[in-house]
């Protein structure tokens, strides 16, 4: 058997070595390290995959989030709503800027933002929400901009985990994650479904308006060269990473079918098992499983990584410690009651998840984790 890895970048590659290959050389030979022209059609292409109107790339995932923040000209102690229960990139984003960051529940089965607790959260102060696609599963956009609008609170979608995400309306329409809200960002870190072989990120929106400015943003708030209209900071994808993703991009779809056959393969093995909970599969969208993630109950959820660890199984616990808990955040002095993040971050655990992925490793991680939890 094959070592199992959380993800295996190195056989994913292997099936486009030739291609992956020869666009290196290609940046290598024009030696258009910044700003060369596979950036420019990489933009393109995702945004004709994406049915978006703007692109506008940059250096990673916390630099977008960054970037669309700074383009909603929020002011010091501004409320931005966020979850708790995400990776950290989210909020810290939110006090760099010298926003108040604002945090709310997840639902207990998609792991995803509570609407209604954001609904209580919202204050004359908030400006603006954060919505997180966790895991690969999208929130309930449609309750949520219904909610945005209703208030006229600007919405950035958090996508990093979820490109490829397809939302049904209840008018039948489909919309990808990450082009439903005001902006959309997301991450190319190796390990996501499109991810680069190096740092990378973008962001999203139908706004022409908007588009002009984070463009700038990104760009030492500068449109002109030399010349600097506003405060904005240097963040761009270089030409690499963008050639080496605008194959990748071909093949994100049966990426994420690839994935789907190992969450439905684990689905199987544990179904109805009472200590486990596999993830929910909300009725509005598909889910694109960057992870899979189990919830456990009355299980030593410690011990069971240990335990998978002696045999060369992967496990990780995506988060042991959530946002309104995190020291950097103690200033605030803000008491929360989240109960489902709480329970979450206490049971959670991630298993493999990958392109490559064989029906024998699939049976060895599934038997040992049937074989601590019985």
């Amino acid at each position: 058997m094959r070592a199992i890895q959380m993800v295996d970048l190195k056989n994913q590659y292997q099936k486009l070595k030739t291609q992956i290959d020869k666009a290196v050389m290609d940046v290598m030979e024009s030696a258009a390290f910044i700003n060369g022209k596979p950036v420019q059609d990489f933009c393109n292409n995702l945004s004709e995959y994406l049915n978006v109107k703007h692109v506008i790339p940059c250096a990673n995932g916390t630099d977008a989030l960054q970037i669309a923040l700074m383009a909603l000209d929020l002011q010091p102690g501004d409320e931005v709503i966020t979850p708790s229960f995400t990776f950290i990139a989210t909020t810290e984003v939110v006090a760099l800027l010298g926003l108040t960051p604002v945090f709310v529940d997840v639902d207990k089965d998609t792991f995803c933002m509570d609407i209604e607790d954001v609904r209580k959260s919202i204050t004359p102060k908030t400006k603006a929400i954060v919505p997180v696609h966790l895991y690969g599963q999208a929130v309930n956009m449609e309750a949520l901009m219904s909610l945005a609008a209703e208030y006229n609170i600007p919405v950035i979608e958090d996508n990093a985990q979820a490109i490829g995400c397809n939302v049904t309306f209840s008018n039948g329409t489909k919309k990808k994650t990450g082009t439903i809200g005001t902006i959309g960002t997301t991450s190319f870190f190796p390990s996501k479904n499109l991810g680069a072989y190096g740092d990378g990120g973008a962001i999203f929106t139908n706004s022409d308006e908007l588009a002009a400015k984070m463009k700038i943003i990104a760009s030492h708030g500068s449109a002109k060269r030399y010349y600097h209209e506003i405060v904005g900071c240097n963040s761009r994808l270089d030409t690499m990473q963008a050639a080496i993703l605008n194959i990748k991009l071909k093949e994100l779809d049966n990426y994420i079918a690839a994935r789907n056959v190992v969450a439905d393969y684990y689905d199987t093995a544990f179904a109805n098992h009472p200590k486990i909970q596999t993830p929910a599969r909300a009725p509005y969208s598909n889910h694109v499983f960057h992870q899979y993630t189990l919830v456990l109950e009355n299980v030593d959820r410690n011990g069971l990584q240990a335990f998978l660890a002696e045999k060369n199984i992967p496990a990780m616990i995506y988060y042991p410690v959530p946002g309104h808990k995190q020291q950097m955040f103690e200033k605030y002095n803000i008491q929360y009651e989240l109960p489902a993040t709480d329970r979450l971050t206490e049971r959670v655990i991630s298993l493999p998840i990958h392109t490559e992925m064989d029906e024998e490793q699939l049976k060895f991680i599934t038997d040992n984790v049937l074989e601590y939890c019985k």
